[in-house]
């Protein structure tokens, strides 16, 4: 059933409105005042406000203007006892769904909730159909076989009020899925609320998420919606739950379960309507296995798994990923193919949010419209892989051998380049790497090093 507020200075139709409606099971509100009615609309998710013309502080015809601005989605009727043909065009052109002239009957007042409630109904369906007819590249960019599938588990999931956990390391997009997520659904209109679990200290967390009474602890000196609340009706984020304590898991845990919460220092309890998505970049399994994760709670919320691959392994993403990037802050480059072989070289280790970095820092510090791979090695602080010396480079391969025979090549390859810095002379080799020369010796012997130059001193 639909909820309705009743906006009116006259009691006696306050107390007829609520009287009516609630008989037909409607959940209805009253203010005596817009200014009062706003507030209710603030705390309170409402569907139908009938709203009189005539009222103390803020008239009504401003108030629609306001309430049409904050919430849109809202179906208003005015009401009013001195209307005229003028006052009720102005009313519907600025948004109003209808308009009614005291008195009214019983059956006028249940005809009209049942039509707004229909007419709000066909809007969220025929917007729920728009949203599900696809997910443009500007949602969620790539072409990579696992950004196709993540685009897919997207558009079948969005119309469902199935839990999501997204797992991928920090800055992978987590969080872009779960806001593509939201926009796709029948939720969209209503509020994507986010909480990053890991920056929130462990004495807030409840707080933040179940909101507070004042007087509820020293610092709560006036009441305070939580993140559930505020996200009623639409979409809550819980960004790095894995960080989120024992305590705090279990209940949210119950909020799942029972769909409703209760503030911090207060006995009300609140009803809840709120799709959850969850991220983490910790292996919540092995986090179970651990103790540290409730198992109870990983169940519930990974119904629908989406896991986001990190950057380096999905290179045919990046150069699009960066020109699109790049196009959002209007700095037109092209690319070489010297460009895009240090892109797709590069390891990535901060993901997307890495490369988005990386198109800020080109739109400032680059000029001209042309990027080279020198370019961008100088950009990303890329150095050479292999040392710069006088003396042999570092074998090739040296990485992948075992640690004896790394140890030995390394070995051999720094004993020549210090003969050769020291002209040959094994005393004088021997005093400048700290070793008895007779232990230089050896390891010459051992390697086989027997270099022209290699000389006594005399």
């Amino acid at each position: 059933m639909a909820s309705i507020l009743i906006i009116d200075d006259e009691p006696g139709i306050r107390r007829t409105f609520t009287s009516s409606l609630e008989d037909e099971k409607y959940k209805v509100f009253s203010a005596e005042d817009a200014l009062a009615g706003i507030e209710i609309l603030k705390n309170e998710i409402i569907d139908i406000v009938f709203l009189d013309v005539l009222l103390p502080k803020l008239g009504g015809i401003e108030a629609l203007e306001k309430i049409k601005t904050q919430w849109p989605a809202v179906e208003i009727v005015m009401i009013s006892g001195h209307a005229n043909i003028d006052m009720a065009v102005r009313a519907v052109k600025l948004g109003a769904f209808d308009f009614l002239e005291k008195p009214f009957s019983l059956d006028k007042i249940l005809t009209v909730c049942r039509n707004a409630a229909e007419i709000k109904n066909l809007k969220e369906e025929n917007k729920s159909l728009k949203r599900i007819s696809g997910i443009s590249s500007e949602d969620i960019i790539g072409t990579s076989a696992s950004i196709r599938d993540i685009r897919e588990m997207v558009k079948q999931s969005a119309e469902s009020d199935a839990r999501i956990l997204i797992t991928g390391e920090n800055g992978a997009g987590k969080e872009v899925i779960a806001r593509a997520i939201h926009q796709c659904s029948a939720r969209a209109d209503n509020p994507f609320v986010d909480v990053n679990c890991a920056a929130i200290p462990e004495t807030l967390i409840e707080s933040e998420l179940f909101g507070h009474e004042k007087g509820a602890f020293t610092d709560a000196v006036s009441t305070r919606k939580g993140r559930f609340e505020m996200a009623h009706g639409g979409t809550l984020f819980l960004d790095e739950i894995g960080d989120m304590s024992l305590s705090a898991q279990a209940k949210v845990l119950r909020v799942i379960q029972e769909q409703k919460i209760e503030r911090l220092g207060g006995e009300k309890t609140i009803e809840t309507d709120v799709r959850i998505i969850a991220a983490t970049n910790h292996d919540l399994e092995k986090a179970c296995e651990e103790g540290r994760f409730r198992q109870d709670l990983f169940f519930r919320l990974n119904v629908i798994p989406i896991h986001v691959p990190p950057l380096r392994e999905r290179p045919e993403d990046i150069s699009m990923l960066l020109c699109h990037f790049l196009k959002l802050l209007k700095a037109e480059k092209s690319l070489d193919a010297g460009a895009l072989e240090v892109l797709t070289s590069h390891d990535w280790p901060g993901n997307v949010r890495e490369l988005k970095n990386l198109a800020e820092r080109i739109s400032v510090m680059h000029q001209g419209t042309d990027i080279t791979g020198s370019d961008l090695e100088k950009l990303l602080n890329k150095k050479s892989k292999k040392p710069q010396n006088t003396g042999n480079h570092v074998p090739d391969g040296i990485l992948e051998r075992n640690y004896n025979e790394a140890k030995d090549s390394f070995e051999k390859c720094y004993l020549e380049f210090q003969l050769l810095k020291n002209n040959g002379i094994i005393t004088r080799t021997a005093e400048a790497i700290g070793i008895y020369p007779s232990n230089l010796h050896a390891k010459l012997r051992k390697y086989n090093i027997t270099a022209a130059n290699v000389k006594e001193e005399t």
